[in-house]
C-alpha cells in the first residue's frame, strides 16, 4: 500500500473509533511492534541512501501524524465517557426534536362528542356484548325466523346459533329486562354485516341505538332530541324532516333526512340536488318489543311508551369530516389519522 495511501487509511479508522478499546487496536494496526508503519520504517535500510532519507521523512512525518490524530481522539474519548462500549455524547446546546403527539381516531372524536351531547339531555351510555344471540338479535326485536326483514341484515353467523350482532338494539332489550323505566339510554358500539366493501359499505361499523321509555314519550319528543342533537354536532342550524319507514322493532317507523350540510340544502351532489341527506332510521317502540322486554305497553295499561332510533357513527363521522370513504377509518394510514 502506498504511504499517502496508508495516511488516509489510518486518519478514516481513528475518525471512526467509538472507544478506548477500538483505538488502542488501531494503534497495533499502524504503530505497534508489527504494524503497517512500523514494518515501512524497517524496510528503508534497503533503500539508497538518498531515497532513504526522502522516504523516511515523509515516513516519520506520517508517523507523527498519526500518534497526534491518535492522541486527540483519545482525548474526545475519554472527555465523552467512552472508555468502553460506546455511549454517544449530548449537545446540550442542539436545539431540541419536537416529540410526535398522538391522534385520537375520528371515530372516537364522533363517538365522544355523540356521547356528551346525549348525556348533557339525561341519556346514559350503555354497552353490550358483541356475540349475540337469535333472540336478542331478532326475535324479541320482533323480527322471527323468515320474517322477510331479516333479508336486510346480512349476518355473520357462529356455532350454536349465535351470531356477530347486526345492530347494537338487541342491549336495548338486555337494559329493559333489568331496568324499570323510566329511563333514556344510548348504545354506542361496533356491529357486523357479512356484505361487500366498498366506499360507503364495510363488514363491520359503529353504531349507535338510543331508546326512551316514559308514560307520555311522543314523537314530538323524539323530534325535539334529535333535533338538538344534530345541531350541537355540527355546531349550526339544521333543518331535520320525518318520512314514513318501516322498521318491525317500531310502530310507527320514520326515517329521518337533514339539510345538507355542503350546500345548505340548496342542492349538490352529496344530496343529489334534493337538499337533504338520508341519516337514521326511528320510531314509537313496537309494543310486541315492550312485552318481550317484560314491560306492558302504553296500549295495553296506558302506561309505558317510547321511541328508538338507530345511526351509524361511521356515517356521521364521514358527513362531520367531509371524508367519501368509509374504508379509510380502517386502513391505520397514519396520514390519514394525523389531520385530526
Amino acid at each position: 500500500m502506498d504511504i499517502k495511501e496508508l495516511r488516509i487509511k489510518a486518519q478514516e479508522d481513528i475518525k471512526s473509533a467509538q472507544n478506548l478499546d477500538e483505538l488502542n487496536k488501531i494503534f497495533k494496526k499502524y504503530l505497534g511492534k508489527r504494524g503497517e508503519l512500523t514494518l515501512i520504517l524497517r524496510s528503508l535500510k534497503n533503500l539508497p541512501d538518498k531515497q532513504r532519507k526522502e522516504q523516511g521523512r515523509i515516513t516519520n512525518k506520517i508517523k507523527q501524524e498519526i500518534e497526534t490524530e491518535l492522541q486527540n481522539q483519545k482525548q474526545r474519548l475519554q472527555v465523552s465517557g467512552s472508555t468502553g462500549k460506546f455511549q454517544e455524547s449530548i449537545d446540550i446546546s442542539a436545539p431540541g426534536r419536537k416529540i410526535t403527539i398522538g391522534h385520537l381516531h375520528p371515530l372516537t372524536l364522533v363517538r365522544r362528542q355523540t356521547e356528551e351531547i346525549f348525556q348533557n339531555m339525561g341519556f346514559s351510555v350503555v354497552e353490550g356484548p358483541e356475540i349475540e344471540t337469535e333472540w336478542y338479535n331478532f326475535d324479541a326485536l320482533n323480527i322471527p325466523k323468515d320474517h322477510p326483514a331479516r333479508d336486510a341484515w346480512d349476518t355473520l353467523w357462529l356455532k350454536n346459533k349465535l351470531l356477530l350482532r347486526t345492530h347494537t338494539s338487541p342491549v336495548q332489550i338486555r337494559y329493559m329486562q333489568k331496568h324499570h323505566p323510566p329511563f333514556r339510554i344510548i348504545v354506542p358500539g361496533r356491529v357486523f354485516r357479512h356484505e361487500a366493501t366498498d366506499a360507503s359499505h364495510d363488514v363491520q361499523f359503529y353504531h349507535l341505538e338510543g331508546l326512551m321509555i316514559g308514560k307520555d314519550v311522543s314523537v314530538a319528543n323524539f323530534r325535539a332530541i334529535i333535533g338538538e342533537f344534530f345541531q350541537k354536532f355540527f355546531n349550526k342550524d339544521i333543518k331535520i324532516r320525518l318520512r314514513p319507514g318501516f322498521f318491525p322493532f317500531v310502530e310507527p317507523g320514520f326515517e329521518i333526512d337533514i339539510s345538507c350540510i355542503v350546500c345548505q340544502g340548496k342542492g349538490c351532489s352529496v344530496c343529489k340536488r334534493t337538499g337533504w341527506v338520508e341519516t337514521l332510521g326511528a320510531g314509537m317502540v313496537h309494543p310486541s318489543v315492550l312485552k318481550n322486554s317484560g314491560i306492558i305497553s302504553n296500549s295495553m295499561t296506558g302506561r309505558w311508551q317510547g321511541f328508538a332510533f338507530g345511526i351509524g357513527l361511521d356515517r356521521l363521522a364521514m358527513m362531520k369530516y367531509k371524508i367519501d370513504d368509509i374504508r379509510l377509518f380502517y386502513s391505520s394510514d397514519l396520514r390519514f389519522l394525523k389531520q385530526f
